[in-house]
């Protein structure tokens, strides 16, 4: 009889050690992302500024954040493809990924524009007045709609690169005109990258920025995607996201 009731208590505690387990991992959220510092980073402290808020937000709600990081086009491939991840980050808005992923409320912004040349600087005031130069773009970013839209018409000529750093590289090195990107980013790689030591000065933000681009978590178009934002949501507001972003991006 005392070694049944052994074997039962047995029993019972690695049935609640195992359910205590599964509870935890169904706590865990996992997503996609992109080396994009200062927002998403694996090398960055707590991974970057958008990361940071990610993470307080759903640890708010009792969750933890798992982030995979990949080329930019991988990373967004897998959060629709692959089982392992609910979804992906930071993401401008676009009409035609809300048909395929479910967007977050905004977790931050940033300002996106263009990097030019400090001796060549461009005065511009539509987007049509852009059409002579020569402008570098990522593959597979979402820009603004208008941007996206005269580049799809083939009425802008764009060269494409795989990163941000790839793109200033050819400005400096005057094979485009300008790089389409967030002041942030620019900043972080021209003072970072050693490959850009000899740009620091000859590198400037135009003068005109496109948007200040709300930042978002593009989640799985699914039960458990819905259920996942709705959660975020909720811990959004549980947290002061601009003092993240600002203690992040100073």
């Amino acid at each position: 009889m005392d070694t049944l009731r052994q074997w039962t208590a047995g029993w019972i505690a690695a049935l609640v050690l195992c359910s205590g387990a599964m509870a935890a991992d169904n706590k865990v959220v996992r997503l996609t992302s992109l080396d994009w510092p200062p927002y998403t980073s694996p090398s960055m402290q707590e991974q970057g500024a958008s990361a940071a808020v990610a993470r307080a937000a759903f640890g708010a709600m009792g969750y933890r954040l798992e982030i995979d990081f990949f080329p930019w086009s991988r990373a967004v491939k897998m959060a629709q493809h692959d089982s392992r991840y609910m979804g992906y980050f930071p993401e401008y808005y676009a009409p035609n990924q809300a048909r395929t992923f479910v967007f977050s409320d905004a977790m931050g912004s940033g300002p996106l524009g263009f990097a030019q040349r400090t001796d060549a600087p461009i005065t511009w005031h539509t987007i049509d007045d852009l059409a002579r130069y020569r402008i570098g773009v990522v593959q597979d970013y979402v820009n603004t709609e208008e941007f996206d839209q005269r580049v799809a018409k083939g009425q802008l000529k764009v060269d494409v690169t795989m990163n941000d750093l790839l793109n200033l590289r050819k400005l400096a090195n005057q094979r485009i005109d300008l790089a389409i990107i967030d002041r942030n980013v620019m900043n972080h790689l021209l003072h970072s990258e050693s490959s850009l030591t000899a740009a620091k000065g000859k590198i400037q933000f135009n003068a005109k920025m496109l948007e200040n681009k709300k930042l978002y978590i593009c989640f799985k178009r699914s039960a458990e995607g819905e259920k996942l934002s709705k959660v975020f949501n909720a811990g959004l507001k549980k947290i002061d996201v601009d003092a993240i972003m600002a203690r992040h991006l100073k």
